[in-house]
């Protein structure tokens, strides 16, 4: 996928060769990069990640009928269409599931969705785990939303773009990445409680800081969809329910000791993880407010030894990103996103950059891996009509 996107009147006009008229409007949503908190959403806990400057844009024009057209600016995929009155998961493919599954999940809430042509344009990385699926459904409820007049509260698109990846795509997801691509702010990280959705946004810029964030995409794709994902959540229910809680959110540190003897040794580890990351997330904001990111590198990498050996997430090649970012320089680095594949984030000085972006390429090579994508992103606004 090219990184550069083309203008908002450019992808208008493009709609106009493809669809034959002008689109009612254009709509963006953000990718996100989680900055920590690694599936503890799901296990209603504290997640703080931020919108990217990475988005997926949709120009969208509404028909006097019940069909959708939906085509994309990237691949050889063709025109799709569907009807809404038998919108069908088993039958929808590719990137097509998003947006046909929130406009499923709007007709479960009684909400009337006309037909339209869609046009999508995306520079968030496919598969790196900077959220590229929600971007494209954030962008698309957005245009919904505001085409419908349904008059949706962000947290309610939330929730029903959380269905659509849930029930419609297959995919166990929890709210953080609609929450970051809905409700993010410039120069801000959202940090989010899952249990009540209530958002605080918390300054988080580097570049005051002499710092720049730096994604390092590995090129080994992930799927929230696969048994990785799935197993690991009901490794997490599986916990709560032996330990007598509503979510894994309620185990405090102190309740570990006693829970190390009443499950399994596997499953605990996959409770450890979630309690522990619970607990950098609340450090990490507090951090953030008194001293600045400068100070939060110590967190960013024990949560990737987390993730790596408690979670088990992790794969050879984020661990060599990881791990050399770290040694050439960056303050703090893990991996993020769903695991088992992706991209790592490493908070580098930026005296430091072009060393960690040699150093890690070169270490690739060695290791004979494919080469990484590697770019910087900010925080950014979140999902928004641009036209």
């Amino acid at each position: 996928m090219d990184t550069a996107q083309p203008g908002t009147a450019d992808l208008a006009a493009r709609f106009g060769q493809e669809f034959g008229r002008l689109p009612d409007g254009v709509w963006q949503a953000p990718g996100r990069v989680n900055l920590i908190g690694e599936h503890t959403d799901y296990n209603e806990g504290f997640v703080l990640p931020f919108a990217i400057d990475r988005t997926a844009r949709v120009a969208v024009a509404v028909r006097p009928d019940s069909m959708v057209r939906l085509l994309s600016t990237y691949g050889d995929h063709g025109m799709v269409t569907a009807d809404l009155g038998s919108l069908d998961a088993a039958s929808a493919k590719g990137w097509t599931k998003y947006p046909l599954g929130v406009m499923w999940a709007l007709q479960q809430q009684g909400i009337t969705v006309p037909g339209v042509d869609l046009l999508l344009d995306s520079n968030v990385p496919l598969g790196a785990g900077l959220s590229s699926s929600h971007a494209i459904e954030c962008a698309v409820i957005s245009a919904l939303n505001d085409l419908t007049g349904a008059g949706l509260e962000p947290e309610e698109m939330v929730l029903a773009t959380q269905r659509a990846e849930n029930d419609f795509v297959g995919a166990p997801t929890g709210i953080m990445d609609q929450s970051a691509s809905l409700r993010g702010s410039k120069g801000h990280a959202v940090f989010l409680d899952c249990r009540d959705q209530s958002v605080q946004l918390v300054p988080f810029e580097t570049e005051p800081a002499g710092l720049v964030m730096l994604v390092i995409d590995t090129n080994v794709s992930h799927s929230h969809a696969d048994g990785g994902y799935a197993s690991r959540r009901a490794s997490c229910e599986l916990g709560a329910e032996v330990l007598g809680v509503k979510a894994l959110r309620d185990v405090r540190m102190e309740d570990l000791e006693e829970a190390a003897g009443l499950l399994d040794e596997v499953t605990y580890r996959r409770v450890r993880h979630i309690v522990t990351e619970n607990t950098r997330v609340l450090q990490t904001v507090e951090l953030l407010a008194s001293a600045g990111p400068i100070s939060i590198g110590a967190l960013l990498d024990a949560s990737h030894i987390s993730m790596r050996d408690d979670f088990e997430i992790s794969c050879p090649e984020l661990d060599l990103a990881v791990a050399t970012s770290r040694a050439n320089g960056a303050i703090g680095a893990r991996m993020t996103g769903g695991g088992f594949g992706g991209a790592a984030i490493a908070l580098t000085p930026v005296t430091s950059e072009q060393q960690v972006r040699a150093a890690v390429v070169r270490a690739f090579e060695e290791a004979g891996y494919r080469a990484p994508d590697i770019f910087t992103v900010t925080p950014a606004e979140g999902a928004m009509r641009i036209s």
